[in-house]
């Protein structure tokens, strides 16, 4: 599953033009923990916000509790898993704009890194929940890629 992707640049936002620009710095390559741009609504509004890739950051996660990554969501789990749930019923959906992300290939019998984007090199959106935080310096979002039966349509489509 998703470990990490290219956020698309600056320049590709011409593609995602029903929402704002980002105001803010960002990496070429996003992994856990580190921000991203997101897009969704709200009331109304489309907003363009930085958020932490994985919806649970382990700033969150408490000491003494075994460290888990939440940066994948899975279809057949999403409504279930409490790291998900309450983004799911409450419909803090969103779109993770993208050039490509990366998936791992098995087939050598060891990990290697494969790059998944459309062969054209325009940028994509993937789906994606969201969170709200309280932190001491204010409100933060974090967000996880949604996985479902669909990616495999998808990647078969895409480059």
């Amino acid at each position: 599953m998703c470990a990490n992707y290219d956020p698309s640049k600056e320049i590709d936002f011409e593609a995602f033009s029903e929402f704002p620009r980002p105001t803010f710095d960002y990496p070429p390559e996003t992994w856990k923990d580190y921000a991203a741009p997101i897009l969704r609504m709200d009331g109304g509004k489309r907003l363009t916000d930085p958020a932490t890739f994985g919806i649970v950051p382990r700033k969150h996660i408490p000491k003494g509790v075994k460290l888990f990554d939440t940066m994948n969501a899975r279809a057949e789990s999403i409504g279930e898993k409490r790291s998900f749930s309450g983004a799911w019923k409450n419909l803090q959906l969103c779109l993770i704009p993208c050039r490509s992300f990366y998936e791992p290939n098995y087939e050598t019998g060891s990990p290697v890194r494969w790059r998944i984007g459309l062969g054209s090199g325009q940028p994509l959106a993937l789906a994606g929940l969201w969170r709200a935080w309280n932190d001491p310096d204010g409100p933060s979002l974090s967000f996880s890629m949604f996985l479902g039966v669909q990616t495999v349509t998808w990647r078969n489509r895409l480059v």
